[in-house]
């Protein structure tokens, strides 16, 4: 992270930490719940991710010297407030659904507690990894589904920021994609990363067989040789021709996806290099991808429509306080209401394991259920994290495990109701309105 980590926030933190501090609120015991009120048009689920990323960067949330000299200088705050900014360490607690759970409306998937004040001044934080991250892995898991078992390579880190692009990448690996091409997720993470080459390096060789052979002599038969650059049919006989009928795959990253998928096949088969692969791309999202499902396709490759969220480039979550000092509060601002106090979640089964409902509960209820499966877990405790967080691997493997086990309605790409429905009961303390 950045040095400035903490001056990644809206400067409304900072008024509501001044004037708290001056009035004496800013120690009340509060709890804030990160949730969605809907999901994205079109969407049956949400996928909980980039919970791991706050966890890894809740250290170096900090306000630095010069943070805090910036923030005087440009009068943000008091020297009351900045003296406490200087001593800033979140020092509560956080609870959560594990990454790689799904979500629907009112699910509590963040339940942070503390002082007001170190609560108050992670809100724009939380809520840009969450909303970043929530959203590109929703699309990538509908990608996944789309490509029935077939791979998916991440492509997109020339379509957005270069640091939204390496957390899009953990984001699309989460769901399910094989790998990414950004080589720093490779490095923080662990993820696969894979390449072949753009149409600028044919274009670099006097004609296709050489940059073919170029590209062959450096990494093997095994590498995937880019063939639409001139004419696709010539250029499948060239990149045998050079390589042989074992070359590993063919890239095929423009026009009739559809079509010359299978005229591929046809000519690929016909050239007797009946085990190369059919890598295809080109402004794939879950849509595209469905449509392919009878072509002859190996891998996918997408790009843009993952690191934008395919049309919901966010989650929609907000971040809301919901108990000051024990007692619930509630705000009931037209098409905003929320439901106060701090609350947890179950989720139901049939015995086979399919999921029939949520229940959001008051923290301590509902009495359990066979099949019931407990959806939060904790994340930090007393300002550090608690050991044993789920790898990445882990909430790979978990994700998929929870999307077999949703209604198959809910794994249709048509707009529809959530996959499951929510219940929220009320509390059953007395609640505080909040202005």
């Amino acid at each position: 992270m950045n040095s400035d980590t903490a001056l990644h926030t809206d400067h409304y933190e900072l008024t509501m930490l001044s004037a708290a501090l001056r009035d004496g609120t800013a120690d009340r015991d509060c709890v804030f719940e990160v949730f969605a009120r809907r999901l994205p048009l079109g969407r049956r689920y949400g996928v909980v991710a980039g919970t791991g990323r706050i966890v890894e960067q809740l250290r170096e949330f900090t306000f630095d010297p010069d943070d805090v000299k910036f923030l005087r200088e440009r009068d943000v705050v008091d020297d009351r407030t900045a003296d406490w900014l200087r001593r800033y360490r979140f020092s509560g607690d956080i609870d959560g659904y594990a990454e790689g759970e799904l979500f629907f409306p009112n699910s509590p998937i963040l339940t942070v507690s503390g002082t007001f004040a170190e609560c108050v001044v992670l809100e724009t934080f939380i809520l840009s990894v969450l909303n970043h991250d929530c959203a590109i892995a929703a699309a990538a898991a509908r990608m996944v589904t789309a490509a029935r078992g077939r791979a998916l390579i991440e492509m997109g880190s020339r379509r957005t920021h270069e640091e939204a692009a390496v957390a899009a990448a953990r984001a699309a690996y989460l769901a399910g994609f094989a790998s990414t091409s950004n080589l720093a997720a490779g490095r923080r993470w662990g993820i696969p990363t894979a390449g072949t080459a753009a149409h600028a390096f044919t274009l670099l060789h006097d004609d296709e067989k050489a940059a073919f052979a170029s590209q062959v002599s450096t990494f093997s038969k095994d590498t995937t040789l880019l063939v639409d650059t001139y004419d696709i049919s010539q250029g499948i006989r060239n990149a045998v021709a050079v390589a042989g009928p074992d070359l590993g795959a063919v890239r095929i990253d423009s026009g009739d996806l559809s079509v010359l998928a299978q005229q591929s096949r046809d000519l690929l088969d016909e050239l007797g290099a009946t085990e190369t692969k059919i890598v295809v791309s080109g402004d794939l999202d879950e849509y595209s991808i469905a449509s392919l499902a009878a072509e002859p396709v190996d891998m996918y490759g997408a790009g843009t429509a993952v690191v934008v969220g395919s049309g919901a480039p966010t989650a929609g979550l907000v971040y809301k306080l919901v108990e000051v000092d024990g007692q619930p509060v509630v705000k009931r601002s037209e098409n905003k209401a929320t439901v106060g106090g701090r609350k947890t979640a179950v989720r139901r089964h049939k015995p086979t394991g399919t999921a029939t409902e949520e229940i959001v509960v008051p923290q301590g209820a509902p009495e359990p259920r066979p099949h019931d499966r407990a959806l939060q877990r904790a994340y930090v405790r007393g300002g550090e994290p608690v050991p044993d967080v789920p790898t990445l691997a882990e909430s790979r493997a978990f994700l998929r495990h929870n999307l077999i086990s949703i209604p198959w309605e809910g794994l249709k790409l048509s707009q529809g109701e959530p996959a499951i429905p929510v219940s929220v009961l009320p509390t059953r303390r007395t609640e505080r309105e909040s202005a």
